[in-house]
């Protein structure tokens, strides 16, 4: 193992997880947000270019600004049964495979999946967007790769959601454009939290998280914080 690697113990099983070395390249199988409105191309490469900034602000800049409402009345299951592959109006949808195998199968490289299926994984290797890590996972350790919510669910419900038909609450759930396989640590520590109070620690990859985040909050009309609009703008400069 390189000196560029670490390695972590979970629940008596080793999990190896390595640093890319530069933040501003992106893995070869990641697609820019601006190229993957359909949400089926894998992770998430940086925005760079002056040009693709531009348009990833004028994304920005059409979201519509509301504060929160009440969080009465939340919890997962007003978005359907977890990963349940019941959505009817995105893509995956109604496949038989779990929607979290789905977006593993989609982001991850040297996938395998249990003797008998072709639907779930059980290992894989994950270049984190998040972090840069690179990920070797096992389903023995689950955690250790969860799938984001880019718009999360709680925050989507103070926007608006309770007043959704529960079939756009599945598909929001589901939608592949509003999920990412993404570091454990990384995830917990988003939690539900809009851009100003959390942005993925790997700074050459914000700008392509935000723009990620607009594409999902427009198609699913989700108004964001005036402080979270600004922030999202100040990340695509």
């Amino acid at each position: 193992m390189s000196t560029k690697d670490a390695v972590a113990v979970l629940a008596g099983a080793i999990i190896v997880v390595s640093f890319i070395g530069s933040a501003k390249t992106p893995p070869a199988t990641a697609a820019s947000p601006l190229g993957n409105i359909s949400g089926t191309l894998p992770g998430l490469a940086p925005i760079i270019s002056d040009t693709e900034k531009s348009e990833a602000r004028g994304l920005i800049k059409r979201l519509r600004v509301k504060g929160f409402g009440s969080n009465t009345g939340y919890a997962r299951t007003r978005y359907g049964e977890n990963w349940a592959d019941s959505a009817v109006g995105v893509p995956y949808a109604r496949n038989g495979c779990r929607t979290r195998d789905d977006l593993l199968a989609r982001d991850g490289q040297n996938v395998k999946y249990r003797a008998g299926s072709s639907c779930e994984v059980v290992s894989m290797e994950l270049t984190d967007p998040y972090t840069g890590r690179l990920i070797h996972w096992h389903k023995d350790n689950a955690d250790a790769v969860q799938v984001d919510h880019v718009v999360p669910l709680n925050y989507g419900w103070r926007m608006g959601a309770p007043r959704w038909a529960m079939t756009k609450r599945i598909d929001f759930a589901n939608d592949p454009l509003n999920l990412l396989p993404v570091d454990g640590d990384a995830n917990e520590e988003k939690d539900a939290a809009g851009p100003s109070s959390w942005l993925p620690p790997r700074r050459g990859i914000r700008c392509a998280y935000v723009t990620r985040f607009a594409q999902v909050a427009l198609k699913y009309d989700v108004p964001v914080t005036s402080a979270d609009k600004k922030i999202m703008l100040t990340q695509c400069r």
